[in-house]
This record gives structure tokens, C-alpha cells and sequence, in this order.
């Protein structure tokens, strides 16, 4: 089975004459597996349709913020009322009010909460919060985890970073990464003698506690535990990247399901419902360090833009009644499974990842654990997965270095059409 191209390819050409690579995320483009990228017309559901028709079944979900499919009703509904009062003030609307509250209510981090534009706005507002409030400079992050494209945090970043091959960017001055300590992900012996060393030095420790960006990767035991602790005891600032894990791996995020509360969380992704919105939010005292209330600057004119603001709204209201977590985890586990054995019978190395609605099918001989691991996936394996899946109908993330997602939207037909179509893409490649 092969889907057809010739409209994604011609326009592709076109876009790629004024917009650099044709693609205004390198996320989006398909450096890590060749070839052009589709060019989706529209979503609805569990499915993608492209500009030459064909219908593709999701698990990228926007990377993330689709938990409840594309176009759903009732976050359809909440959009098209906002819209009709205005797009933007640049003033305070209710809507704000009321999405912080519900934020407030379900992260057990957050006491107060401030609404960005994106997770790198988000990320970037958190780490300067952190050096103003603690007045110390140094900032641990951790290879493989991104954090957006944050100067001082573009220093061995996973993503779109690590799968074209760039760790960290030209144009990021030497100063503002001079500040920034990288360690191993899930190395707590490493991490211990980093705040023996510099503990005084140290404002905060950023983490994603699942990794999405160098595909689904879990804590070990202990690890979250572990920062939580050494923060607590040199007096810095534990920060969870919740971006990509927010309101999807449980309720109140990874933090709700790993039992271990940062200082600091950022969010994104689901928290918009699919439009752009991120926010930062912590203990009281820390978020009243933000100006206009402290000295540390922050602004935004259209942060908490009320169509961001009701479509999240609508969504984590929605997902609040409905807890669809535990279905949402049998879904991923059940497709976990049927792509093991499908590896398995086709007698490829491989590992499969998964918390969650989260999951990553490594071709790797080892578990993987870190950026180390990572690096050893088997990418031109994976790029042969990738496409032999896109001809069967499967829109994965482009990337062996990314998460997939499953939504609520996708059903127990959805789980076996895909199972299928992975056991005849791997035995495929198998034979090759």
C-alpha cells in the first residue's frame, strides 16, 4: 500500500521558497526520516486529511495537545463564542481568572500561575524567575530534555535540536550558556556531585519528568526523588518541564502521578487545547518575586488571549469530568503490546517506552534511559518504520526522538488497524 504525495510535494516546493526549509518549526520537517513533509488540510477526530485526500490516523495530536481528538464540540463551541466578543484586548478578561483557577486546582505545585504565549516563553519566564528569587546564577538541565529554544537552555537539547543533529545553536553567545550545567538524565550519582560541588552556586534544576524529546522516556526510581531532594538541601529551585506531561499523564500532570512536587512547573500544549498558550506557575512566594507585583520583569501583550483561553478552559474542564486517564493508558498499552509482539515476530531489536498516553517504539538493543542510549537508535530503521506507516495510514512524529500520543478520540478499531499495519510494515522491513 502507498498513499499519494504529488500536492504535498508541489506545495512543499512552493513554501520552501519563502518560508526557510518550508516549515516554520524544524519539528515539522522531515530531516530525520527524508523526504517531504504532508501537508494536512485538516483534522477531525482521530484522523488527519491531507491536500491529496489521504486520511491518516494520529498519534502526533499536534505534538501533544489534541488529548481529546481534533475538533472537539464542545472546545469547538467555546472558541466560536469567545470569537464573537473580540480576538485581543490587552486587558484582563474572566476567562484568565477562570483558567488559572482550574490550573491552580490541579497541579499541586501551583499556587499562583502566569499565562504565556508558548512552553519556550514558559520555560525561559521560569528559569529568569528562578535566578532573580534564589539571586544565584547556575542552572542544571539535563541532556535530551528540551526546553524550547531558550538561549541559555539550548545546551545538548533533544527535539528537533537532537534529531538534525545540532545540540546546541550557532548564534547563542558562549555567556549565556556559561551558566548552564548539563548532566545525564536519570544519573542521581552524577547530579549529587554536581550540588556537593556547586550547591551554593545553584538557582534551579529544569527537568521534563517524562522525557518526550528524545522519545518517551521514564524516571527511574528514585531520580525525581532524588532532585527533590538535593534542591530541598542546597536551597534551589526544583522546575518541572510539565509542558508535554501536563494534564496528560494525569490530572495534575506527572507530578500527580510520581507523587513528587517542584518548586516550579511549566505547562503548555494541552493547557491551550491546541491553541497557542504556556504558562509558569509555583509557591506564592516565589511567583510574587514576578513583576508587577516583585522586581523580576515579564510581559506579554497577548498573554492570556481569551480564544487560548477559552479553548483550554473547555478542555480541561472537560477532561476534569470525564477522567479518561485510565482508558487512555489501557489504549497505549494495548497498542504497546501489539507493537512488541509485531518487533518480536519480526525478529527486529527493538524497545518499546511507555507512561501513559505516552509512547516511543526505539530500535535500540538497550532500554533507553538517557541521551547517551539514545543516541544509539537505529534512525534509518526507524525512517523505513516511519514511511511504511504513512503508506498504511499512520501519521506518526517524524522523529525516532519524539513521543507518541494517544487520544481520546482513537478507538479499539484505531488500536488494531495500527497494530496491523506495524506488523506488516516491520516484517517488511525485516525481509528488506
Amino acid at each position: 500500500m502507498s498513499i499519494t504525495r504529488d500536492n504535498s510535494k508541489t506545495h512543499f516546493e512552493q513554501a520552501s521558497k519563502s518560508i526557510p526549509g518550508g516549515v516554520n518549526s524544524p519539528a515539522r520537517a522531515f530531516g530525520g526520516v527524508g523526504g517531504e513533509p504532508l501537508i494536512i488540510e485538516r483534522g477531525k477526530g482521530q484522523y488527519l486529511y491531507d491536500i491529496d485526500g489521504n486520511r491518516l490516523i494520529d498519534f502526533v495530536a499536534s505534538w501533544g495537545p489534541h488529548i481529546l481528538g481534533h475538533r472537539e464540540p464542545s472546545v469547538m463551541t467555546a472558541i466560536e463564542e469567545a470569537l464573537k466578543r473580540g480576538t485581543s484586548f490587552g486587558a484582563p478578561t474572566t476567562l484568565e481568572t477562570e483558567l488559572a483557577e482550574v490550573v491552580v486546582d490541579a497541579v499541586p505545585s501551583i499556587e499562583k500561575v502566569r499565562m504565556v504565549n508558548s512552553g519556550t516563553e514558559a520555560t525561559m519566564s521560569a528559569i529568569r524567575l528562578a535566578r532573580g528569587h534564589t539571586g544565584r546564577d547556575v542552572v542544571i538541565k539535563f541532556a535530551g530534555c528540551y526546553h524550547g529554544h531558550v538561549d541559555s537552555l539550548l545546551v545538548q537539547a533533544g527535539s528537533g535540536a537532537l534529531t538534525h543533529g545540532v545540540p546546541s545553536s550557532p548564534g547563542v553567545p558562549a555567556g549565556c550558556t556559561a551558566d548552564t550545567v548539563a548532566l545525564e538524565f536519570n544519573d542521581v550519582e552524577q547530579l549529587t556531585a554536581t550540588f556537593n560541588d556547586r550547591g551554593s552556586e545553584i538557582s534551579a534544576v529544569i527537568l521534563e519528568p517524562v522525557v518526550g524529546n528524545m522519545g518517551c522516556v521514564p524516571p527511574e526510581p528514585g531520580f525525581l526523588e532524588a532532585a527533590r531532594d538535593l534542591c530541598s538541601q542546597h536551597g534551589a529551585l526544583l522546575i518541572f518541564d510539565e509542558v508535554m506531561t501536563g494534564f496528560r499523564l494525569a490530572y495534575g500532570g506527572a507530578q500527580e502521578r510520581f507523587g513528587v512536587t517542584p518548586d516550579m512547573t511549566t505547562l503548555g500544549k494541552i493547557i491551550g487545547g491546541g491553541m497557542p498558550v504556556g504558562a509558569y506557575g509555583g509557591r506564592a512566594d516565589i511567583m510574587d518575586s514576578i513583576s508587577p507585583v516583585g522586581p523580576v520583569y515579564q510581559a506579554g501583550t497577548l498573554s492570556g488571549n481569551p480564544i487560548a483561553m477559552a479553548c483550554g478552559l473547555a478542555t480541561l474542564k472537560l477532561l476534569r469530568e470525564t477522567n479518561p486517564y485510565p482508558d487512555l493508558e489501557a489504549k497505549a498499552t494495548r497498542l504497546c503490546e501489539g507493537l512488541g509482539k509485531a518487533a518480536n515476530a519480526a525478529g527486529l531489536v527493538h524497545q518499546i517506552s511507555q507512561v501513559g498516553s505516552m509512547f516511543t517504539l526505539f530500535f535500540n538493543s538497550e532500554r533507553v534511559t538517557s541521551m547517551a542510549v539514545s543516541n544509539n537508535n537505529d534512525t534509518d530503521r526507524f525512517a523505513k518504520y516511519f514511511w511504511g506507516m504513512i503508506n498504511q495510514g499512520v501519521y506518526l512524529p517524524c522523529s525516532q526522538f519524539e513521543a507518541n500520543f494517544v487520544s481520546v478520540a482513537h478507538t479499539d478499531e484505531d488500536i488494531d488497524a495500527t497494530i496491523a499495519a506495524a506488523e506488516t510494515v516491520l516484517a517488511e522491513i525485516a525481509s528488506a
